[in-house]
């Protein structure tokens, strides 16, 4: 039988909490004065021992803190609740300024007499810069995708209210002109007329591209299920369609995969002369997987052609703007996959220095 560790003596655990760098480990009396300071703490908080056991703990505390009487109420929700957890701003010796998670637990002796507090400081600088710099990408993330869809929906307006228009009209004056050139001519303007027709067929096309309908009113899978119904039933090709998601995407990431995904549509009508497509969106680590599978001849691209493909530089250029990542997976007979992932962002946050 595996023999039970011995207890830990009370000098090794003072040499414990006395050698732990990254938290800082002290004690407070019952009136919140320092009486022990570990290494962790001198590092955190810049105060040798010598310096700090005596003086009262708000003086780690912000000026406007300590005129709210925040230490003081942290040690009375401290006796009240037995602990307190908080986030905020502390001070250091030399003046500065850091981002502190502080556990105080109220200790008692086994009469029940309060003897004082144990106090752990972590310093959480380095997370909330993280933390910041990540709501800080997700607004750039937000602001860009807003900026692209309202400039996409002012180029539609204007082939809408004004290219299409234009090429009506040139369409209606050659009906006209034909009832009054001779017969000899009637071919040639047929031509002319059919020439129209195809240019204001694909502006509309152009037009529904760059603002589809559906994301606003319905939601992601609804606008997805919709779009590649109609693409599919005008290109003659079978479609499926497999999701799974946990909740909604922001508006932002919704419109991201949307786009990457009509992108790839595009591509299996451009060049997959396939009979089919899969489309696939599902809940995956925190984020959304997207899968576009045709069964088309599979021939890859050459590396160059990838590279310079406008389409398939888009396509990546948005997932990896998003914070995800974008492939494409081709063989010979095989037919094509493109696949894409994108995190799961939620709404920017508007950055507080407050302390919880």
């Amino acid at each position: 039988m595996r023999k039970q560790a011995a207890p830990l003596s009370e000098t090794a655990f003072t040499l414990l909490v006395q050698g732990v760098l990254d938290y800082g480990i002290f004690m407070l009396d019952p009136q919140g004065y320092v009486i022990s300071w570990n290494a962790g703490a001198e590092r955190i908080k810049g105060y040798r021992a010598d310096e700090i056991v005596g003086r009262h703990f708000s003086t780690f505390y912000p000026t406007e803190d300590k005129s709210a009487g925040k230490p003081q109420w942290e040690l009375e929700t401290a006796v009240v609740e037995g602990r307190l957890e908080d986030e905020g701003w502390r001070i250091r010796k030399d003046g500065s300024r850091f981002w502190a998670n502080v556990v105080i637990t109220a200790l008692w002796d086994d009469k029940g007499v309060l003897r004082g507090f144990g106090k752990v400081t972590r310093d959480m600088s380095e997370r909330r810069a993280a933390q910041q710099a990540l709501s800080e990408r997700r607004r750039l993330f937000d602001h860009l995708v807003q900026a692209q869809e309202t400039e996409r929906r002012r180029i539609a307006w204007d082939v809408h209210d004004d290219s299409i228009q234009t090429m009506v009209a040139v369409g209606m004056r050659l009906q006209l002109l034909a009832e009054r050139l001779p017969d000899e001519s009637a071919a040639e303007l047929a031509r002319l007329d059919t020439s129209v027709r195809e240019a204001i067929s694909r502006l509309r096309n152009l037009t529904f591209r760059l603002h589809p309908p559906g994301i606003d009113r319905h939601g992601l899978i609804e606008a997805l299920s919709n779009h590649l119904d109609d693409v599919a039933g005008a290109w003659g090709l079978a479609s499926s369609f497999e999701h799974r998601l946990d909740r909604e995407p922001t508006p932002e990431t919704a419109i991201t995969i949307f786009r990457i995904a009509q992108e790839a549509l595009l591509n299996v009508r451009k060049h997959a002369r396939g009979s089919s497509i899969l489309l696939q969106v599902k809940s995956v680590d925190r984020g959304i997987l997207t899968r576009v599978v045709d069964d088309g001849i599979g021939e890859p691209m050459s590396s160059n052609a990838v590279h310079d493909h406008f389409g398939i530089i888009e396509m990546r250029e948005r997932a990896e703007t998003a914070g995800g990542w974008w492939s494409m997976h081709s063989r010979p007979g095989e037919g094509t996959t493109v696949e894409f992932w994108v995190p799961g962002l939620e709404p920017a946050a508007a950055p507080t220095d407050e302390p919880r």
